[in-house]
């Protein structure tokens, strides 16, 4: 049996200890990273928890300090008085009569109602906001009202229209001026372009008076727009 040259088993005993050598310090490196990676991961969290701490801080005390302390003093404020001014009680006048389009009520009148009479009719305001939802209004002035048989007619014309854009309603002497002479009946309608509802300069204002009424006349007055030709067609 050949005997272990003493060199050799020296050298690989100094590859070994060079070996475990270096291993020890990647194992050194590995931990130096690590640790410094766990100090800025911890870093960060107390760097973006204390802005929160502070601002939950403040929360608190703003949840517990009176109105008048929270803020800018009064003084340092510099508010000006306070300005009041009427909101639905504003008047509201139309050059025409009836109007067709214009200024309007924020609130429109029921969707659901298609005959009003003197002694129920919404203001005016409102039924122009009707307008520009795309309604056709049927304005009778106060022969009509006084006459029964034709109150009648414009009261089953406009239950025939069930759900469709169209309403009936009275114009008054408080309303505006008179219809033109030998008239006692008009239809009103606001239009606008199918494809830029908002253009404002496509938009008209349609009317057809009449001497008394026609279920013929309405319907081709009412027919003749649809309703996608209004300055607010989707709007219920």
């Amino acid at each position: 049996m050949a005997k272990k040259n003493p060199k050799n088993v020296e050298r690989r005993a100094m590859v070994e200890k060079m070996r475990q050598e270096q291993a020890r310090k990647e194992r050194m490196r590995s931990m130096t990273i690590l640790g410094v990676s766990v100090l800025v991961v911890v870093g960060l969290l107390v760097a973006a928890l204390i802005p929160y701490l502070k601002d939950r801080q403040k929360d608190n005390e703003l949840a517990s300090t009176e109105i008048s302390k929270i803020g800018a003093t009064e003084t340092v404020a510099a508010c000006d008085e306070i300005v009041t001014k009427p909101t639905d009680g504003t008047s509201i006048t139309y050059a025409d009569a009836p109007p067709s389009f214009g200024a309007h009520r924020p609130t429109a009148a029921s969707f659901e109602r298609k005959f009003y009479t003197a002694s129920d009719r919404p203001e005016v305001g409102q039924l122009v906001h009707n307008l520009e939802h795309g309604y056709t209004i049927l304005w009778y002035d106060g022969t009509v009202a006084d006459d029964q048989d034709q109150l009648r007619d414009i009261e089953a014309i406009a239950k025939k229209y069930g759900t469709d854009r169209f309403l009936a309603a009275p114009w008054t002497a408080e309303d505006g001026a008179a219809f033109p002479d030998g008239k006692h009946v008009a239809l009103t309608r606001w239009s606008a372009d199918a494809d830029k509802p908002s253009d404002q300069e496509k938009q008209r204002g349609n009317w057809q008076y009449c001497g008394s009424t026609s279920g013929q006349v309405v319907s081709d007055f009412f027919e003749k727009w649809p309703n996608e030709e209004s300055p607010e067609p989707n709007v219920m």
